[in-house]
């Protein structure tokens, strides 16, 4: 299990502000709660201060089991300097409905909160508040500490109930969500380095280019997992911005790339797509092993490699 020295002199940073999904999941690191964090407005600035130096590592939302992945870390971690996924967690989410004292469901015509916590709570608000509007949020906190500022037009804001205890904001509702036992995936990037050592039970993340569109291109860089025995637990295409249908997969297979199987994979891969970036193995959340067929254990693998040696 990754830990992060509590030795450094460099901060850790999160999706701020204080009280989010994002600070909790960074808390669940080994080291992080002797440390000091430092919230982000955003991912791209929560990396940018890993890539100068300014903190060890951020801790960022990657995927959302209602929602899919989260485009802001997804797009942020593909580009720029190379960084590494060390860690990974998986947080239960749960939202409460706040407001100032004084205000009441009646007086709520407009509520602020992250777009993935609003996605989460459409039912509740079609069946209590059907005419409330939306105003996006960076984050669910962020949302609940502009109520107590009064900088923005909302009179209420859907957040985690911890952010209600920090801000003593009035709960109005709880356990508002449309889908009870809803996580959120979360994600510890740091500066490339040493990497985590297998488990038996990892996961690795890539972003893989489609070098050229056409018939077969994602077939050429599927087969080389399938062919594996790779199996790949989330695969999602994001526009490189560059023109339409040019696109990176980001993808998150299962094991480590000290696995024979993950390690030939990406042998085949870098043919297929040079430009791929590995954005790092290391151990699952839920410590799931996955199912290897004998013929793609890392017996198999060596013995292949000694017949064709032995014929030569």
């Amino acid at each position: 299990m990754i830990s992060v020295p509590n030795t450094s002199a460099l901060p850790l940073t999160f999706l701020g502000p204080e009280g989010t999904f994002t600070e909790a999941a960074l808390l669940q690191v080994p080291g992080a709660v002797d440390m000091e964090r430092i919230p982000s407005t955003n991912a791209a600035s929560a990396l940018a201060k890993v890539r100068k130096g300014e903190a060890f590592a951020a801790m960022l939302p990657i995927e959302n089991s209602i929602e899919g992945g989260v485009p802001a870390t997804l797009d942020a971690i593909s580009n720029g300097l190379e960084l590494r996924i060390l860690h990974e967690v998986v947080v239960p989410v749960s939202f409460v409905l706040v407001a100032p004292a004084g205000v009441t469901l009646a007086d709520i015509t407009a509520v602020g909160t992250h777009p993935h916590a609003w996605a989460q709570t459409r039912d509740w608000f079609g069946e209590h508040l059907p005419n409330a509007a939306h105003v996006p949020a960076n984050s669910t906190a962020a949302a609940a500490h502009s109520l107590v500022a009064g900088t923005d037009a909302f009179q209420a804001a859907v957040c985690a109930p911890l952010v209600a205890e920090q801000t003593g904001l009035n709960i109005l509702a709880a356990a508002i969500e449309d889908n009870i036992g809803a996580v959120t995936r979360f994600i510890l990037v740091g500066q490339p380095g040493t990497l985590p050592e297998p488990t038996g039970a990892d996961k690795t993340t890539l972003a893989i280019p489609l070098p050229e569109d056409h018939p077969g291109a994602l077939m050429a860089i599927l087969e080389q997992f399938a062919s594996r025995g790779v199996n790949l637990s989330r695969i999602e295409s994001r526009p490189t911005g560059q023109f339409l249908g040019h696109y990176i997969f980001s993808v998150d297979v299962d094991g480590h790339v000290r696995d024979a199987r993950v390690a030939d994979a990406l042998r085949g891969l870098h043919r297929v797509s040079p430009g791929m970036r590995f954005l790092g193995s290391y151990p699952r959340a839920d410590r799931q092993e996955p199912l290897i067929r004998s013929y793609n254990s890392d017996a198999a693998f060596g013995e292949a490699a000694d017949w064709v040696d032995s014929l030569l």
